[in-house]
C-alpha cells in the first residue's frame, strides 16, 4: 500500500468524520457512517486514532474538499480558456469582447508579482490567493502553478505542492522548474523514488543543470540509505560452493537436514546462482537429470533427502561446483 494512497484515505476519513460533527450528515445516518469509517480505515491499513501514523500521512492543514475546490476552479476555467478560443476565432471583427485576453494576461502577471512578493514576505497563504487569481485569469502559464507549488511547500503542505507541479509541467512540459518543484515536494513526502523521478526528467531538458543534479544525487543517497535499513543481513557463504551455501542457510551443519526454505529464498547469493542457471539453461538441464528427477519424486512423495545425501551425490556435486562455485568469491 503507498503512502500517498493512505494520505488519500485518511483525508476522506477526516472528511466523513467532520461531515458527522457539523451535522451534514443525518443523525439517523451517523451509526452507518461511523461503520463505514471503520472498514474504510481497516481495508487500507489506516487507524485515524494512531497518533504516530496520523501525524505522519496527515496533509493539513489542507483538506479534501479544498483540494477539489482547487482542481474543480482550475478545470473550468481551463475548460471554459479551450471552449471560447473556436467561439472567438468565428466572431466578427465588430464584436468587441468584455474583457482583453492581454489586459487579462497583464494584471496575471501583477498578481503573480504580488505573490512573489508576499512569498519574500513569508506571507505564504496570501500568496498562494494571489497567484491562484493570477491562474485564473491566465490558466495557461505553467509558472503560476510553479510559484503556487512553491508557496504550498513553504508552508509544508507538499502534497498540494505535488497537484501544483504536474499540472505545471502539464501546461508546459518544457518547463524545468516545474520537474525541479515536483521532485522537492516528493522527496518533503519522503517518497525518494518518485523524486529520483522528478530530477531526472529535468535533466533530460537540461542536463547541466547543477540544481537538479545535485537533488538527484540527494535523492538517490536517500532510496539507498532505506534500502540498507530495511534489508536483512545474509548468512556469510563458506568456500563457495552450494554444499556450503547450503550449510550456511541451516540445512547441512552436522543435523543433515534439508535447508530452511525461507531463508533460501531471502539469501541474495541463492537468488543470484538461481537466475544465472536460468540465464545459462543450466535449469532445463538439470531437470533433465535422472538424478535430479529421481529426487523430485521422492520429495513429491513426502521423502526429503539429506543433506549429506545430495552432496554426496556425483552429479549433484559437480552441478553445485558448476553454478556455486565461483558464488564465495
Amino acid at each position: 500500500m503507498s503512502e500517498n494512497k493512505q494520505r488519500l484515505v485518511l483525508s476522506i476519513i477526516d472528511f466523513l468524520n467532520q461531515s458527522i460533527e457539523d451535522g451534514t450528515v443525518k443523525s439517523d445516518d451517523k451509526e452507518s457512517l461511523e461503520v463505514a469509517i471503520q472498514c474504510i480505515g481497516e481495508a487500507f491499513g489506516v487507524d485515524p486514532a494512531d497518533d504516530v501514523q496520523v501525524k505522519r500521512l496527515s496533509v493539513k492543514p489542507t483538506t479534501l474538499p479544498s483540494i477539489f475546490d482547487v482542481f474543480i476552479k482550475t478545470k473550468d476555467k481551463v475548460g471554459a480558456s479551450a471552449a471560447a478560443a473556436p467561439a472567438a476565432s468565428t466572431s466578427t471583427a465588430s464584436a468587441t469582447p468584455k474583457t482583453s485576453p492581454a489586459t487579462d494576461i497583464a494584471k496575471a502577471d501583477e498578481l503573480k508579482a504580488t505573490g512573489n512578493k508576499l512569498m519574500s514576505e513569508k506571507h505564504y497563504d496570501r500568496a498562494i490567493d494571489a497567484y491562484t487569481q493570477a491562474i485564473a485569469l491566465n490558466p495557461t502559464n505553467a509558472v503560476y502553478y510553479s510559484n503556487r507549488a512553491a508557496a504550498y511547500s513553504s508552508k509544508g503542505d507538499h502534497l498540494a505542492a505535488v497537484g501544483d507541479a504536474e499540472q505545471a509541467i502539464a501546461t508546459d512540459p518544457t518547463f524545468v522548474k516545474g520537474y525541479h518543484r515536483l521532485g522537492h515536494a516528493q522527496f518533503c513526502l519522503e517518497d525518494y523514488s518518485a523524486a529520483a523521478d522528478a530530477f531526472e526528467r529535468g535533466l533530460k531538458l537540461e542536463p547541466n543543470n547543477q540544481g537538479l543534479k545535485s537533488s538527484l544525487d540527494n535523492a538517490r543517497s536517500r532510496i539507498v540509505a532505506s534500502s540498507t535499513s530495511d534489508s536483512t543481513s545474509a548468512p556469510a557463504a563458506g568456500g563457495g560452493g552450494l554444499g556450503d551455501l547450503l550449510s550456511g542457510l541451516g540445512g547441512g551443519g552436522g543435523g543433515g537436514g534439508m535447508p530452511d526454505l525461507a531463508s533460501i529464498m531471502n539469501n541474495p547469493q541463492m537468488m543470484a546462482m538461481a537466475q544465472q542457471m536460468m540465464a545459462n539453461g543450466g535449469l532445463e538441464n538439470m531437470m533433465r537429470n535422472p538424478a535430479i528427477a529421481n529426487m523430485m519424486n521422492r520429495v513429491q512423495g513426502g521423502e526429503m533427502p539429506s543433506m549429506s545425501e545430495l552432496m554426496n551425490d556425483p552429479t549433484l556435486r559437480n552441478l553445485a561446483q558448476q553454478f556455486g562455485g565461483g558464488m564465495g568469491r
